[in-house]
């Protein structure tokens, strides 16, 4: 959970006289909190490369002050690559980790310096060799991403023969194919699945061996889970885990690592600042007490779907007595739901104009905010 020290600026900004003449709902991330959660990672995992997912939290300010702390960046778009270069990173520091590209992204983005591409299937391999000859490319294995509040599965990663088969293949059509990939899953509770991943590279790896190849890099993605409204696993924990797993898997061969983190880096270095619209008592659909926010699942906070992340909500009446609560978004959309499973308790005499405040919503708010959906403007952020 997010520490004093590290919110007592955003308190401030919060608490300020002119704090309720700011239209809610907004965002406020403390730039400070984003390079000591940085920093922690550099601390817990040294003698690894850091590659800042944009996607968590692409904010311009977020961009300039990691390129200032020697981040790389995990990028997925041009309009990503732009913005980090924009932002003062040089181009060998982006890794284009989207292993769905079209060709004319694939071409401009080697026109713009990038020289690092992810790869997971043979059709993806062909378009870099095509549009990006003589480029870095490492390839993304499968994993089943149990124990993840946010899966990525399904949708990414080759098998482990399949990977092996193809980084041979990548010498052949004129790339430097000598890297390996994995995500456990965004939200990772489980630490062991670490374990697991670098187990099923370790295997890729021994394949290659076999045929006179060795990975000399291994992009270990993100996952890595912070503290919404139950304990999770210390980074210590992981990074103890992550070090036993190398040392089992690779032996005196490991390869270099390299991280991807996002959601650790800048989700409780902020907080959503929101008011409620409506609270009503329903006799349909099983009846109950409903709180309407001014934010919704469409408006920065999708990562509600399925209930999957569960923020920790503040109230300016909290002391008060509290009634289980289901939680929603201001829109005439019936999926904007926030929390209608999850006992939520919030304060009986809540009220419309009151104030809920969104801990650790730092990341993946932003950047999920629609351009304007029935009309709500996106997420604003502000950066202290």
């Amino acid at each position: 959970m997010i520490d004093f020290q590290s919110t007592k600026k955003i308190e401030a900004f919060l608490a300020d006289a002119g704090a309720g003449d700011r239209p809610t709902p907004y965002l406020v991330l403390d730039m400070e909190s984003v390079a000591v959660r940085f920093e922690r990672m550099r601390d817990a995992l040294p003698i690894s490369d850091f590659y800042y997912a944009v996607k968590a939290n692409p904010g311009a300010p977020v961009l300039r002050r990691l390129v200032g702390l020697g981040a790389g960046f995990d990028v997925a778009s041009i309009p990503e690559i732009e913005a980090c270069l924009a932002a003062g990173a040089a181009p060998n520091k982006l890794s284009y980790g989207n292993t769905i590209k079209k060709e004319t992204d694939i071409a401009q983005a080697r026109r713009l310096g990038v020289d690092l591409f992810a790869f997971d299937s043979a059709a993806e391999l062909a378009k870099i060799a095509k549009l990006a000859p003589g480029a870095k490319v490492f390839c993304r294995i499968a994993q089943d991403n149990e124990g993840a509040r946010w899966p990525l599965a399904g949708k990414f990663g080759c098998s482990e023969v399949e990977a092996a088969e193809l980084l041979l293949s990548a010498s052949s059509q004129g790339l430097q194919g000598t890297g390996l990939s994995f995500h456990v899953g965004s939200q990772q509770l489980d630490s062991a699945r670490w374990s697991d991943a670098l187990h099923a590279a370790g295997r890729v790896s021994t394949r290659l061996r076999a045929q006179g190849r060795t990975i000399e890099w291994l992009n270990m993605g993100g996952g890595f889970p912070v503290e919404y409204r139950d304990p999770v696993s210390g980074l210590d924990e992981i990074a103890t885990v992550i070090e036993k797993g190398v040392s089992s898997a690779f032996g005196a061969s490991a390869p270099r690592l390299a991280f991807e983190p996002g959601r650790i880096v800048v989700a409780e270095a902020g907080i959503i600042r929101s008011t409620v619209v409506l609270t009503a008592d329903r006799d349909t659909n099983g009846g109950g007490r409903w709180v309407y926010l001014d934010i919704g699942r469409f408006s920065g906070l999708a990562e509600t779907l399925d209930e999957a992340i569960c923020y920790r909500l503040r109230t300016n009446k909290d002391g008060s007595a509290k009634l289980i609560s289901k939680i929603a978004g201001p829109t005439c959309d019936g999926q904007d739901i926030l929390y209608e499973r999850r006992h939520y308790k919030l304060p009986a005499d809540l009220q419309a104009g009151d104030i809920v405040d969104i801990f650790a919503s730092g990341a993946y708010t932003t950047s999920y905010s629609t351009v304007g959906f029935n009309g709500f403007a996106p997420l604003v952020t502000y950066y202290i």
